[in-house]
This record gives structure tokens, C-alpha cells and sequence, in this order.
């Protein structure tokens, strides 16, 4: 009863004229962030924290975790009407959303795609309602050793299930943890890498490496295309807007499915709702009785991806909420804006300040609904956004990127390390660094050290401390796994590749 009660007292607090105002706010801006071509939330929520520091805390997170499951309804209008996912979770529903939009089901499929969206987002909301207090009350059972195990593998997790290379991802992950040590060693007083340069004793700020790793590479890439997104084929509407008795028929069973298995994989640290678009398609097209319309219009093919997709922010907040610790680039900016607020997300949050929490999860309730109203009827409306010229849009993200920076401390230094970073940005794009893992270990990086230090200090340096107690034993072997088992099945890969190449060449010389 204690969660229907919590639950409750958060309608009550996000029930006000205010705070439902950013709530529509964030979801629309996510709306539109989601249709628009390379703005995602991770963009869109990094340029929108200078602006957020003088807001209530409910407020600002209410808008920006609106901004973050509203972007995932906006991304499948892109998909299926330009076969340009506005988000990677929606690069599935494009295979056959937008082969509907071309055979004249544009609206049937816009209207799977809200309707799953809305069932995933309001069962993955229950999830988390339901979920995040039991969890909270096991991560007491944590210390010092636990967390930063649960860190490291939280790091480890994304770099390992990042697509491409997983010695990039490391690099990137280490890059982002040599961005976190710059500034004065707190419990030494020394200074770590400042290089003898004053503005680098305090740290460097992390919206000021969020926006320039994120906003200005995007940035420079699509004005590197001359306006080419301004010339998008975008498909028309024609006939009902509206699911059929049929669509409804085929659609019930993967929007179940779909957010039960999106909430699920989303929960899971470094795998996150793009992943579980992916299984969700695969698994709609083992179990359907037309496999064979997958790819050529089959409405499974939207229903389950996109509940997949949306289900997949709920879960991706409960590590968030309960242990503190993020599972994604996004979630790790929101936990930035927690820790700007003063406020520490993990289990002690659902003590100190239960009313903050239960209210941004009642927010998301009433934020699907919005998001239901939003997408349906105006679905037309947003579509025209596509043709909006790509270079004019993103001089104005750049702009927006530098009154942000320059903003958080009116230091012209600070504009310079935007350029510098956004650079290095768009090199690690060029050459398929990952971004997300550095993002994650340059909020988690002071996190890692305090806890490491802290488990040093209590065993006087025994090592042994990360293996003695059952969780942190699970927790380092699972760590170890997921180093290890790739690099086996790489060598494994390698040595067949040399016997496959041995025997061609015996056959060659008999």
C-alpha cells in the first residue's frame, strides 16, 4: 500500500498548473527533437541544463525526462515517413513503417507507433513504480566495494554493447575518465592535469564537454551536407489515419510483448532501448504466422519496436533512481541534473526526498498522455517540420550551444574548450568512437575514485575486499566476463579463420 500512497502524494505534488506546464514542455520539445534529423534528447537535454539551473528541481527534471521519453515518440515519425530514424532506437520501425507509408498506410502506422508508444511508456511507468522502491531497499545492502564494482560495470557494460569497436569504446571510456581527474585533487589539494592553466583548477564542466560532444559534432556534420536533409522525400498521407479492427488485431500482442522485453533489457546497464527495438522485431517476426510480410509492411514490425523502444526509458530509470548509477549516455546527463540540484540519486533518495521522485514518475503517467494527444491528431503538423532547411537549424544549435556555455560561468576560456572538444567530437564520430562511453565515465569517473578510495582506506589497501562479500564477488566475475568472453571469441574467430585459410591452401597445392 506504501507505493499507491507514494504515488498518490505525487499526483498531488505535479498536479499543479506549473508543473503540468513543464511537463507538456519537455514532452514536446522531445516531440520535436525526436522528429528532426539528428537532434536527439542527449542534445536537446544538454543545450536546455544552462537554462534549467534556476528552475525548481521538480520542475527541471520533470522537463527534462519529458524531453527524453518524448523524443522516443517523435523519432518514429521520421522513421516511417522518411526512412530516417530521428533516434537509433527507430531504425527498425523504418523497415516497415516505411514501406506502410508508401503503400498509403502512413497514418495506420503513425497511429501504431503512438498507441504502442503510450501502452509501453504507461506499463513501463507501473514497472518502475513498482520496481525502483524494492531495489532501493537492496541497495543498502552496498558499500563502498559494491558501488564501485556496480560502476565499473556499468562502464564496462556500455563500452562492451556499444556497435563497432570495443577498443574504441575503451579508449573513449578512458578518455572520458582523463576529463573527470582535471582540477584540484579534493582530498589532496593537489592539481591533476590543469597543465598549469587557472581556469582548469576548478574541473571542467561537464555540460560544457556534454554539449560539445554531442551538439557541435551533429552540427557540423549535417551543415557538412548543404542543406541535403532539406530535401528529404517525405511521404503523403493518404487514407485513414486510424488503426483498422485488423491493425488492432495484430498489434495487441507486440505491444505486450514489446514493453515487457524493452522495460526489461532497458533495466540493464549499457543496453538500452535501442537494443530491445532490435530483439522485439526479431522476436514479432519468429512468432508471427506471416513472416514473410516483415519488410514489405508488416504492422508488427512497427507495434513491437516502438513499445520496445518507449518501455525501454522506464527501465533505463530505475538503475538511475535505485542504485545511483546511469545505464546510458542520456540517463547519465540526468543524473548530472540531479547532482546540480544537490540532490544525489540512489536508494537514500527515496528517504530524503520521496516527493521529488513520486512526482517525476507521476509526471510520466500524465506526460504519455500528453504525448498521446500530441502525436495523434498533429502527427500532420510535425511531418512539416521535416522540410525545415537543415543548414539555418543547426547554425541556430550551434549558436544556442555557445549563449548555454558561455552562460555557466561568463568565461570566454569556456567558449574555446567548446570548440576544442566539439572538434575532438566530430574526429571520434569521423573515425566511429563512441560518444556514450565517455559521457558515462566523465560523470561516473569522480564517483569511481571516491568509492575506490574509500574501499582502500577502510582495508588499508586489501585488494581482497572487491572478492570477500558474495556481491562484490559476483559483481567482479561478471565484470571479468564480459572483458574476457569477447576477446575469446575473437581469438577462437581468428584461429578458425587460420585453419579455414590452411586447408584452402592444402587443397590448392594437392
Amino acid at each position: 500500500m506504501d507505493v499507491f500512497s507514494n504515488i498518490l502524494s505525487g499526483f498531488g505534488a505535479v498536479l499543479s498548473w506549473e508543473t503540468l506546464a513543464f511537463a507538456f514542455l519537455g514532452v514536446l520539445i522531445g516531440t520535436l527533437t525526436g522528429i528532426l534529423p539528428g537532434i536527439g534528447p542527449i542534445t536537446a537535454i544538454a543545450l536546455l541544463i544552462p537554462m534549467s539551473y534556476g528552475m525548481e528541481p521538480m520542475s527541471g527534471l520533470i522537463m527534462l525526462i519529458g524531453i527524453y521519453y518524448g523524443s522516443m515518440y517523435g523519432g518514429s515519425t521520421t522513421a516511417i515517413l522518411v526512412k530516417t530514424p530521428g533516434e537509433v532506437a527507430s531504425v527498425v520501425t523504418t523497415l516497415d513503417g516505411y514501406e506502410m507509408a508508401r503503400q498509403g498506410k502512413a497514418g495506420r502506422a503513425l497511429s501504431a507507433a503512438a498507441i504502442g508508444s503510450f501502452i509501453a511508456g504507461t506499463l513501463a511507468t507501473l514497472g518502475l513504480m513498482l520496481l525502483a522502491p524494492i531495489l532501493a531497499k537492496l541497495a543498502y545492502h552496498f558499500g563502498s566495494a559494491e558501488y564501485f564494482l556496480m560502476i565499473v560495470l556499468a562502464m564496462t557494460m556500455v563500452s562492451s554493447l556499444t556497435t563497432g569497436s570495443a577498443l574504441k569504446a575503451y579508449i573513449s571510456t578512458l578518455f572520458g575518465l582523463s576529463i573527470a581527474m582535471v582540477g584540484i585533487d579534493l582530498q589532496t589539494n593537489v592539481p591533476r592535469f590543469s597543465f598549469g592553466i587557472p581556469n582548469l583548477l576548478d574541473g571542467i564542466d561537464f555540460v560544457l564537454v556534454a554539449i560539445a560532444l554531442f551538439a557541435i559534432p551533429e552540427a557540423l556534420e549535417n551543415m557538412a551536407r548543404k542543406g541535403k536533409g532539406s530535401k528529404l522525400e517525405v511521404q503523403n498521407f493518404k487514407g485513414s489515419n486510424w488503426m483498422t479492427r485488423e491493425d488492432w488485431k495484430r498489434s495487441i500482442g507486440p505491444f505486450g510483448r514489446g514493453s515487457v522485453l524493452g522495460f526489461f533489457v532497458g533495466v540493464l546497464p549499457g543496453i538500452g532501448p535501442s537494443l530491445a527495438s532490435f530483439l522485439s522485431y526479431g522476436m514479432e517476426k519468429k512468432l508471427s504466422k506471416k513472416p514473410e510480410e516483415f519488410g514489405k509492411g508488416a504492422i508488427e514490425g512497427v507495434s513491437g519496436p516502438e513499445a520496445a523502444n518507449n518501455a525501454g526509458v522506464g527501465g533505463a530509470l530505475v538503475p538511475l533512481f535505485t542504485l545511483g548509477i546511469p545505464g546510458s549516455a542520456t540517463t547519465a546527463l540526468l543524473m548530472f541534473i540531479f547532482m546540480m540540484y544537490g540532490l544525489q540519486p540512489g536508494p537514500g533518495m527515496f528517504e530524503s526526498n520521496p516527493t521529488l521522485l513520486w512526482a517525476i514518475i507521476a509526471s510520466m503517467y500524465i506526460g504519455n498522455v500528453m504525448l498521446l494527444i500530441l502525436n495523434l491528431p498533429l502527427v500532420g503538423v510535425f511531418a512539416k517540420l521535416l522540410k525545415m532547411p537543415t543548414v539555418p537549424l543547426f547554425v541556430g544549435v550551434v549558436a544556442f550551444a555557445v549563449l548555454g556555455v558561455y552562460g555557466i560561468n561568463y568565461n570566454q576560456f569556456d567558449l574555446f574548450l567548446l570548440f576544442g572538444f566539439g572538434l575532438v567530437g566530430y574526429a571520434m564520430q569521423r573515425f566511429d568512437f563512441p560518444l556514450a562511453p565517455a559521457v558515462m565515465a566523465l560523470v561516473l569517473g569522480p564517483l569511481l575514485e571516491q568509492n575506490f578510495r574509500r574501499s582502500m582506506e577502510i582495508t588499508s589497501g586489501n585488494w581482497f575486499t572487491f572478492f570477500e562479500r558474495p556481491i562484490s564477488l559476483v559483481l567482479s566475475i561478471l565484470v571479468i566476463l564480459i572483458v574476457i568472453v569477447p576477446i575469446i571469441k575473437s581469438v577462437m574467430k581468428l584461429s578458425r579463420k587460420g585453419k579455414q585459410q590452411e586447408n584452402i591452401n592444402t587443397d590448392t597445392n594437392v
